[in-house]
């Protein structure tokens, strides 16, 4: 891009306040952290950036892993939001943990995590959002098990994302491991 371009359209957040701190959105085509402590409005911010998207046409995919379908429902009824425009991607598992998911020659940790990874990527590819929303990272943490795992996956994800023309809304709890200097890492470099 030259100085001369037109800048590209800002990705509206929904939130009118925000937006216009953020000069009318958010960079389209980038990837974001938003970290706040459970119950700051992580959710909430991320559907209305989905929704934002929906009235100007954009695809949008919520993918959850620590909360349910039903949850994320009542979230946008508590706003008297519709969700029905949004893709919502449960990968809460349904049945919970049974025998079959138990017995592995490899830690479960290890098998959880590449697959967890792999149907993000494929719900993506599937969908092919314009905007999407991962929630949340303190999940993809535990399944690692380790930072230099867990860094690993966040970096594949970041590659991935930045290969597809969406715009990104990555949630994490703050207070699910204090200070993350894995993913500070990431923020600032």
């Amino acid at each position: 891009m030259t100085f001369d371009e037109p800048l590209p359209a800002m990705a509206f957040t929904g939130i009118a306040g925000l937006d216009e701190i953020l000069n009318g959105g958010l960079t389209p085509e980038r990837m974001y952290l938003i970290e706040g402590t459970p119950g700051t409005g992580k959710t909430t911010l991320g559907l209305s950036f989905l929704l934002a998207g929906a009235v100007v046409g954009d695809a949008g995919l919520y993918i959850t892993l620590a909360e349910t379908e039903v949850e994320l429902r009542a979230v946008g009824k508590s706003h008297g939001w519709s969700l029905d425009k949004l893709q919502l991607f449960e990968m809460v598992p349904a049945d919970g943990f049974t025998e079959d998911h138990e017995q592995t020659l490899l830690h479960p940790s290890e098998v959880e995590l590449g697959e967890t990874v792999r149907n993000i990527m494929a719900k993506v590819d599937e969908v092919g959002p314009q905007r999407v929303v991962l929630d949340s990272l303190s999940e993809l943490r535990l399944l690692a098990q380790s930072p230099i795992r867990y860094r690993r996956q966040i970096l594949a994800l970041k590659h991935f994302f930045s290969t597809r023309a969406c715009t990104v809304l990555v949630l994490d709890d703050k207070g699910a491991s204090g200070s993350d200097l894995q993913l500070t890492a990431l923020r600032t470099g």
